[in-house]
């Protein structure tokens, strides 16, 4: 799992954005850095529908630091179209349908009991312009939800 400090592994993937386009996360430092990767378990879900919301309610906070926020999940590209959609989201989520960041980033976990597997652990990553991680942050406990103003801090301190 990368800490801070670390290099953010380099990906590419699905970016539901209305659209359906390519990002990889490297083409967009450049431009969109320092940028916010929210990784959630699952679209539709009560604790992930919340912290996507709250993110988009800090959005322009995160937009005045010159920031870029994306939520990461296993879902499909069409499935996290919707979840925009139906919640009013302003900005992009990248599908790891494949898992392949998730196992990157070492963030996989199962909920066992109802059969699901290998979705995202609830964290945050922040990744500066140099691909390097600012600040991360994971929890095993997918009912947390984390500091929004810790995220937003560390989002100042690369302004």
């Amino acid at each position: 799992m990368p800490e801070t400090g670390d290099a953010a592994p380099d990906f590419t993937a699905p970016l539901a954005n209305g659209d359906i386009e390519e990002f990889t996360l490297s083409d967009r430092l450049e431009d969109e850095a320092p940028i916010v990767l929210a990784f959630f378990p699952g679209a539709f879900t009560g604790v992930c529908t919340t912290e996507m919301c709250t993110f988009q309610d800090r959005l322009a906070a995160f937009n005045d630091l010159d920031a870029s926020v994306y939520g990461v999940s296993r879902d499909s590209p069409f499935t996290l179209n919707e979840f925009r959609e139906q919640n009013d989201l302003e900005f992009g989520l990248i599908s790891d349908y494949n898992k392949e960041i998730i196992d990157d980033y070492g963030l996989s976990m199962d909920f066992a009991d109802l059969g699901v597997y290998g979705v995202a652990k609830r964290s945050v990553f922040v990744v500066d312009a140099d691909g390097e991680i600012a600040y991360s942050w994971v929890s095993d406990d997918p009912g947390v939800e984390p500091d929004y103003d810790e995220v937003e801090a560390a989002v100042e301190e690369l302004a």
